[in-house]
Parts: structure tokens; C-alpha cells; sequence
């Protein structure tokens, strides 16, 4: 019989706040049972598995992501919709390294599958972000690979203290986001 209180979202919940404290490739069930209080052989009554584990907690950050972006860039357009999703990016890397590293390892088992559709909302909206500035079609999964790969990796070097030199971080994540307003606006229709 299943622990009280415990259920599939509760095991990932943990698990997520776990591995931003520790980190995604030190996730184990043990180390999740442990943290609950139960034997990990319990953990399977909820979860397949590690590799369940991982996607469960993927979906979680992406979905939750999705809905940090959307609420910060509601009635934005342009830079202002730029800069909101930046800075939403930046800070839920830096509050969930270990959920949100989740995302860029796990794989999607489908194209209806629970993980491909939150990231599908995650990238709905840096594609709202770069319709503001009226690109190219042909350009737009260009900008939107880009506008990723940017936030991705400040984000990332930021949250794993990447960044060492004496230079101010919030001087640096200003000039990128003015770097890619001033880039994504020259290359407008």
C-alpha cells in the first residue's frame, strides 16, 4: 500500500526541489527516498524509475517556465517582452538549476507527449517575443534557436558561478539584452 500523502506529483515535487539543491545528475531514488522519509522500493508505487523520474520532473520546469514567460511578458512587445523574458529565464535558472537542467536532457517521447508540449510553451513564447520585431519568416527559427542558445547559456554560466571576472553580471546581462534588441531590430522587415 502506497505511503499517505504521497502520489506521483508529490514524489516529483521533491525530487525537483532535490535536485536544485544537489543537482540533476545526483538525483538517485534512494537519495529521493531518503528525503521522504520511505525506502526507495516504495518510490516505485508512484515512478517507473530514475529515467520517469527525470522526465516527470522535466515536464514540471518546463511547464512552469512556460508560465513564469507567460505571465512576465503579458501586454509586452519589443524589448520590453525581450527583456521580460530574459530576466524570467535568468531567474528561474538561478532558482531551479537542478529542475531545469532536467529539461535539456531529457528527450520527448512524442510529439503529444506531456514533455514536448510544455516545452511547446515555452517556445510559444520567445516566438511572441521575436513577432514583435516583425522578422523574415525564413529568419524566425534562426532568432528563436538564438534568442535560446543566449539565454540558455548566460543562464546556465551564471547559476553554476561560470562568471569570474570582475565585471559586473547585471552590466553584462543588460549590454545582452540591448545586444540582442539592437540585433533582432536590424534585422526586421
Amino acid at each position: 500500500m502506497p505511503r499517505a500523502g504521497l502520489d506521483p506529483a508529490s514524489v516529483t515535487e521533491a525530487a525537483a526541489a532535490l535536485a536544485d539543491e544537489i543537482g540533476i545528475s545526483q538525483l538517485s531514488m534512494s537519495v529521493v527516498a531518503e528525503r521522504l522519509g520511505v525506502k526507495a522500493p516504495s518510490l516505485y508505487k508512484h515512478v517507473d524509475g530514475l529515467a520517469d523520474l527525470s522526465h516527470r520532473i522535466a515536464v514540471l520546469a518546463a511547464t512552469e517556465l512556460g508560465d513564469e514567460l507567460r505571465d512576465a511578458m503579458q501586454g509586452r512587445a519589443g524589448r520590453d517582452a525581450l527583456a521580460a523574458a530574459a530576466q524570467t529565464v535568468r531567474d528561474y535558472v538561478k532558482q531551479h538549476p537542478g529542475r531545469y537542467a532536467a529539461t535539456f536532457v531529457a528527450r520527448p517521447a512524442d510529439a503529444e507527449g506531456t514533455l514536448t508540449l510544455a516545452l511547446d510553451r515555452t517556445l510559444a513564447s520567445f516566438a511572441a517575443v521575436l513577432r514583435g520585431y516583425g522578422l523574415e519568416p525564413s529568419d524566425e527559427i534562426h532568432a528563436l534557436r538564438m534568442l535560446r542558445s543566449v539565454l540558455h547559456g548566460f543562464g546556465t554560466l551564471e547559476a553554476s558561478d561560470g562568471f569570474q571576472m570582475a565585471a559586473d553580471v547585471e552590466a553584462s546581462f543588460a549590454w545582452v539584452v540591448e545586444f540582442l534588441d539592437r540585433g533582432l531590430r536590424a534585422s526586421s522587415l
